[in-house]
């Protein structure tokens, strides 16, 4: 939340009042659990919610987004209620920000701010501290007059003479400028993982992305999958920082595992664009992994809302495993609306280990769908040879022969080079004599 600018310490609000709207253009009860989901994100903020109220709005005002009457009368309540900012579940104009506090005297946010503001909370790496920094200028750079009360205050403009510069251009040049270096030094990171990732897509193993809707359980898979140690908390978006693990599959198939953000409704979309290089990772992966909570009530549309990001990003034709996470306390009505909405879906449990194997063997299967039927005969002298093959493709059948061990199997077409001296020629389809069908 944007800071006083006083020399005196600014007063952090501590009892938050909520104000959810329900829109006519919005499916029924989609105020009410977005109201809701509010509310778990500003009590991520460390901010104690004192009441939510849901506005039915049937048109939107220019000034103030709901009518003059209905803002009084919530201004009121919020005050009653001993509450030092409101938070609306829309997003406000710079214009509509600011008459609101100029109406209440308290600080009042919007959803974007709110998601900002944990996003800031929990960038930890040095591209997501970039990215979040970048989204927090781009949002505060129209909404300046909030952050500052000095703007009447004139500077001199040296030799130049002349009245000067206000505060607020001084303030807006300041911004821009650090915009536009953030963009530069982003710029060196992206370019700096783009090198990483090109070094680690040389060492030809299959990879796989895991995204999801925040707090389905991602991090959790991936820990339990790989035996990583990725940060995983009952909250939402625990972790921002994508993370890359290897997955050893039935067979020794190895495959790369990357965690991603996870997605949220009405995600602001300074920060879907903030976020592009990181998620990349599912647009470049071979196929997803995408996680949803089964004890959700709303996983319908944590699912419609992952699939919409991800056809953002260009990556809605990926291939895809669906997975229902926290099988472990699902009762059967769960399950059975989950196959509804995904019929070839798995069940597991990150916590248990419960499906596991099976989300392994599914995993073992798509990558073998992906890559070229092969036959080679390996001399018994090249058992490296063999075992490289367990880590780059999938292998049917392996037999032990005295020319050498015959292996049938999947391999990716760009490692054909390491695999050619030992691929058997196919026999070719003998003619039918002249005559018969």
């Amino acid at each position: 939340m944007a800071d006083t600018p006083d020399d005196t310490s600014p007063h952090r609000p501590e009892r938050a009042f909520l104000i959810g709207v329900q829109t006519q253009k919005m499916p029924a009860g989609e105020g009410a659990e977005l109201l809701a989901e509010l509310h778990e994100l500003v009590e991520n903020l460390q901010l104690k919610v004192v009441r939510t109220t849901l506005v039915n709005l049937r048109t939107p005002v220019s000034a103030t987004l709901l009518g003059s009457g209905k803002t009084a009368e919530l201004i009121a309540q919020a005050k009653e209620d001993g509450a030092d900012v409101i938070v609306i579940d829309e997003a406000l104009t710079p214009g509509q920000q600011r008459n609101w506090e100029k109406l209440s005297g308290l600080a009042v946010i919007d959803r974007q701010e709110v998601i900002l503001e944990i996003f800031a909370d929990r960038a930890h790496t040095r591209e997501a501290i970039l990215q979040v920094a970048l989204a927090r200028m781009e949002y505060s750079l129209p909404r300046l007059t909030r952050a500052w009360t000095h703007l009447s205050r004139q500077r001199g403009a040296g030799s130049m003479g002349g009245e000067g510069e206000t505060q607020l251009e001084q303030d807006r040049r300041v911004v821009r400028n650090r915009i536009a270096h953030l963009k530069v030094e982003l710029a060196n990171v992206v370019q700096q993982r783009s090198v990483q990732r090109s070094k680690r897509l040389r060492v030809p193993l299959p990879t796989a992305a895991i995204v999801g809707y925040t707090n389905a359980g991602k991090s959790s898979l991936l820990n339990a999958l790989t035996g990583a140690h990725v940060l995983a908390e009952d909250k939402l978006f625990a972790t921002l920082d994508p993370t890359t693990r290897q997955l050893v599959l039935p067979g020794n198939q190895k495959l790369l595992v990357t965690d991603t953000v996870g997605f949220i409704r009405r995600l602001p979309h300074g920060l879907v664009e903030a976020f592009k290089a990181t998620l990349e990772e599912v647009i470049i992966a071979g196929f997803l992994i995408h996680v949803l909570d089964v004890t959700s009530p709303d996983f319908e549309k944590h699912h419609a809302t992952t699939l919409a990001v991800l056809a953002e990003l260009g990556a809605a034709d990926q291939p895809v495993l669906t997975v229902f996470n926290k099988t472990d306390v699902a009762d059967d009505a769960m399950r059975r609306r989950a196959l509804q909405l995904v019929p070839d879906a798995l069940f597991a449990s990150a916590r248990t280990g419960v499906g596991l194997p099976a989300l392994a063997g599914r995993c073992r299967e798509l990558i073998a769908g992906q890559f070229s039927p092969t036959t080679l005969l390996v001399p018994h002298s090249r058992y490296d040879v063999i075992a490289r093959l367990h880590e780059l493709g999938h292998i049917h059948e392996q037999d032990h022969r005295e020319d050498g061990v015959l292996i049938q199997g999947r391999f990716p077409s760009a490692q054909a080079g390491f695999f050619a001296p030992f691929v058997v020629p196919a026999k070719p389809a003998k003619a039918k004599p002249a005559g018969k069908r």
